[in-house]
């Protein structure tokens, strides 16, 4: 495939960034979305020209980094992680537009690479338990309602890729946060921390200048692991649940 790329290069976070074009030939409808900028790097590489700075990790679609906004879409056009896209979702001869994540809460770096370190600063602000050192204990110690295991594991299915951010049209980060509060507060082993988890992690989310939730639903539709829009409807519970208890 003979393709047309118009990439957004960025030299660094001062500096004002522009869409640059590429062509690119001999692209197999095998090759990974990644490759393909691997391909177009080596030719920029060959031809003494700065490669496209893009962020990626272990290309198996579980660790979220590898985020791009391609053809207006998070991810693109698959409901699948930017690793895990394939050329075969494109014809011979289109124009690919190729940008990074575009919420003010994610500076960018350099070209395609943005910062998400305010997915991490929300974590740490309570997404643990409390744990006790010494042998871990046994694996059914604990009983879990069924209910409660499958809600649980659905959301610790989240990435933190920031797809839902990405697509929000507010820029809000509630899908990510509602996610990371429900796997836990549903747990009994997330218990001592459930009020402070949700009240900690919600005035993070909104410390770090994310927008506001309208619940358009771009962010389910664009989550790559099928994070349910309701998720945000259980965080809010959770929150007005701990902010009553706080209140008394």
């Amino acid at each position: 495939m003979k393709l047309t790329l118009r990439v957004w290069r960025q030299r660094n976070a001062e500096e004002p960034g522009a869409m640059a074009t590429y062509e690119v030939d001999n692209i197999s409808q095998d090759m990974s979305f990644l490759e393909m900028l691997d391909t177009l790097n080596e030719e920029l590489t060959l031809a003494g020209d700065e490669p496209v700075a893009f962020d990626h990790d272990c290309r198996e679609g579980i660790c979220g980094a590898c985020s791009l906004v391609i053809n207006g879409d998070a991810h693109g056009p698959e409901r699948t992680t930017t690793c895990q896209l394939h050329m075969r979702s494109f014809a011979d001869g289109d124009t690919i537009d190729i940008e990074p994540w575009r919420a003010s809460a994610f500076p960018v770096i350099k070209d395609l690479v943005v910062d998400r370190s305010s997915f991490d600063r929300i974590i740490q602000s309570g997404g643990y338990i409390s744990a006790p050192t010494g042998t871990a204990p046994d694996a059914h110690a604990t009983p879990v309602p069924k209910p409660d295991a499958d809600f649980a594991f659905e959301h610790a299915e989240c990435i933190g890729c920031g797809a839902c951010v990405a697509a929000c049209p507010n820029g809000s980060a509630m899908l990510f946060t509602s996610a990371k509060v429900n796997h836990l507060n549903v747990l009994p082993q997330g218990a001592p921390e459930r009020e402070t988890r949700v009240l900690d992690m919600v005035a993070q989310m909104d410390e770090e200048g994310f927008g506001g939730c309208t619940l358009t639903g771009e962010c389910a539709t664009a989550c790559p692991k099928g994070i349910p829009l309701p998720s945000i409807a259980a965080m809010n519970k959770e929150w007005l649940r701990a902010t009553r208890k706080v209140r008394r």
